[in-house]
């Protein structure tokens, strides 16, 4: 446990927040339970099962298809997991040993639990920045390292209230004030909308139609943000950020697909890809030419790129070439004046709001720990400068198709500009 914790301190500081978050997920390798040893085999329907065992779970489904997704409550109305049928594939990670010890009470609570409860999750509600002087996860006036690091509780272990529900459906809500390292407190509410989209909503979020034979689960969230204050957030105060995180399921040949704009001013780099030393050209391929990245998902190498938001086109995605599986994340782009987004290193920054929009996270070992593995597709909101009683809404889409090559090609061809064969062929 020292080794992992130094390892994890020199890794971490001066990180982006999604690794922290990750990092703090388990002290040691995520272990499946007794009679389960391959949890990247699980089916949703013993998840499910699992999952109703420690919590209250909804789950919400449609009549048009076999599609389900099920969401907990409790951490703050979080996807933990969801499949095209229910002996079909799990598509979120979960943190089985932490969900099945169960919630101690915060003060009995030891090591890196401390610090946060990382349950897992395929979509998640959380907010920027990280890191730097209008963080929340450090007090005011504490330095910058693991020690001071804390989840703030309510996107952490606080149930939201469940507003509303249907068959395919929730709403939850919650308020709080955000208090941020520079002693500025952001009153908010968050109101977010878990959707489980049909076949049409599919069809028309992808803007094509889809074989019979292809299957496929969508959700859709709305995450809102309102300033119920009576104060602006701004540049002295601080802009928080709405963020979207995904775990899910690495793979030996799951590759992270990435389009970005080529054509523009004022764009910047491409790809942030040093957030924990530079990462190795076998693992993250560039095509500046062809205006798309390929990164590698397979749990074997803790790695994590950024793409900002001039370079962004508002979606990213993976392929597993095993199970013929093709996810794709979709968030809506902000308008041309939301141009700020937060800055989450770990330190006192000179520019708070030059961070990115889309992040992907690869998990590997840390010395002789994991926290996984898993990877990660993230999509965050501008800065939110935000008048007492204004809000913005982030939108985050997760789709996973799953069929035959031939059948899925075309919808890569279409959502990333390149083919199956060609994601295969990226890395070595």
């Amino acid at each position: 446990m020292p080794d992992f914790l130094t390892a994890r301190q020199l890794h971490l500081t001066g990180s982006v927040p999604v690794l922290l978050a990750l990092a703090a997920c388990a002290a040691a390798a995520v272990e499946a339970s007794a009679t389960d040893t391959d949890t990247t085999m699980r089916t949703y329907a013993a998840d499910l099962e699992f999952l109703q065992q420690h919590s209250d779970v909804i789950e919400l489904r449609h009549d048009d298809s076999d599609a389900r997704l099920c969401l907990v409550p409790a951490w703050q109305g979080r996807v933990m997991t969801s499949a095209a049928s229910a002996d079909g594939n799990s598509y979120g990670w979960l943190n089985y040993e932490l969900i099945e010890n169960g919630v101690l009470p915060a003060e009995q609570r030891q090591g890196l639990d401390a610090h946060i409860l990382a349950f897992g999750g395929e979509e998640r509600f959380w907010i920027g920045p990280e890191g730097g002087q209008f963080s929340s996860f450090f007090a005011p006036g504490t330095t910058f390292d693991f020690e001071n690091w804390i989840v703030p509780s309510f996107i952490d272990t606080d149930p939201w209230h469940l507003v509303s529900k249907t068959e395919s459906r929730a709403k939850f809500r919650h308020r709080v004030d955000v208090l941020n390292w520079s002693g500025h407190t952001w009153q908010m509410q968050v109101d977010r909308e878990v959707v489980l989209l049909t076949s049409d909503d599919l069809e028309q979020a992808l803007d094509t139609d889809l074989p019979p034979t292809v299957r496929a689960v969508a959700n859709e969230t709305t995450n809102t943000i309102t300033n119920r204050g009576e104060e602006s957030w701004d540049e002295v105060s601080g802009m928080p950020s709405i963020w979207i995180l995904g775990m899910m399921k690495h793979g030996p040949e799951t590759t992270v697909v990435i389009p970005f704009e080529t054509q523009g001013q004022d764009l910047g780099s491409v790809v942030t890809d040093d957030y924990f030393g530079k990462v190795p050209a076998g693992r993250l391929v560039v095509n500046e030419a062809g205006g798309v990245l390929y990164f590698s998902a397979d749990g074997k190498y803790r790695s994590k790129i950024g793409i900002s938001p001039g370079r962004s086109k508002g979606v990213a995605g993976s392929w597993d070439a095993l199970s013929n599986a093709l996810t794709i994340v979709q968030y809506n782009l902000p308008e041309p004046d939301r141009s700020q987004y937060v800055n989450s290193l770990w330190e006192r920054q000179d520019d708070p709001f030059a961070g990115d929009a889309i992040n992907s996270y690869n998990d590997g070992p840390v010395g002789d720990d994991q926290l996984g593995p898993f990877y990660e597709i993230e999509t965050s909101s501008p800065a939110l400068d935000l008048a007492p009683g204004e809000s913005y809404t982030h939108t985050h889409r997760t789709i996973h198709l799953e069929g035959s090559v031939a059948e899925l090609d075309a919808v890569a061809r279409k959502i990333f500009g390149v083919s199956l064969a060609t994601i295969e062929a990226a890395l070595p």
